[in-house]
């Protein structure tokens, strides 16, 4: 699994919010044994919330997990997130493309983690990654991690949309987080376009970037 992530050492009351977040990040995780080992366990947690904005798209991803074969659902998940850029779950990617400005929109990210005072295990994951964003937002820090979805907002819309366009049931997981934030959702792709600054498209090289490196203070862990 492209797995657990955040190691969160102090207890944190989950809420509804939360709760949707974190079986978003599992459903938008590759969907390997232990993923999808948890659908009994999203579907139960989900059947606590009494949202039906967040509730009913997201049942339809969990319903996807759960009826399909194991690997036709990874094929389809490689080649849905992974082999094109048009549905990619890395959040910075909309707003600065592949050029050297994503670099310090990546550094932004592992700042908040590392002032999070929580250990944060990328797995080989840039920190972009939205399953990475959720779960840090459920498990860890809701606070920094709402501002780090509210700021990519518009990259969420147009994954959201762009889901929606390829009529996969992985968009209901992207409404249902847009759901649990506190701006509403633009009513179209142009103004998520609108609300996101333009993304070259020419490929200049990133700064480097080694996603394994989160120094985090043990003491405030």
């Amino acid at each position: 699994m492209r797995g657990l992530r955040v190691v969160a050492r102090r207890p944190r009351t989950p809420n509804a919010a939360t709760v949707i977040r974190l079986i978003a990040s599992w459903c938008l995780s590759y969907p390997d044994d232990e993923v999808l080992g948890r659908v009994d366990l999203m579907r139960a947690a989900l059947e606590e919330q009494d949202d039906p904005r967040a509730t009913e798209p997201l049942r339809q991803t969990i319903d996807h997990l759960d009826g399909g074969e194991p690997d036709t659902l990874r094929r389809s998940y490689i080649e849905l997130f992974d082999l094109s850029k048009r549905h990619t779950l890395y959040l910075s990617y909309w707003s600065d493309g592949d050029t050297r400005r994503r670099g310090t929109s990546l550094g932004e990210f592992k700042q908040a983690y590392r002032d999070s005072g929580f250990l944060v295990d990328l797995h080989g994951e840039l920190p972009d990654h939205l399953p990475v964003v959720l779960e840090f937002s459920a498990r860890a820090d809701p606070v920094r991690g709402v501002e780090l979805l509210e700021k990519h907002r518009a990259a969420l819309e147009l994954i959201r949309f762009a889901l929606l366009d390829a009529g996969s049931p992985y968009a209901g997981a992207l409404g249902a987080v847009c759901a649990t934030l506190p701006s509403p959702s633009p009513p179209d792709r142009a103004t998520a376009m609108a609300m996101c600054a333009p993304a070259p498209t020419e490929t200049v090289g990133l700064e480097p970037f080694d996603p394994r490196l989160l120094p985090i203070d043990p003491t405030r862990a």
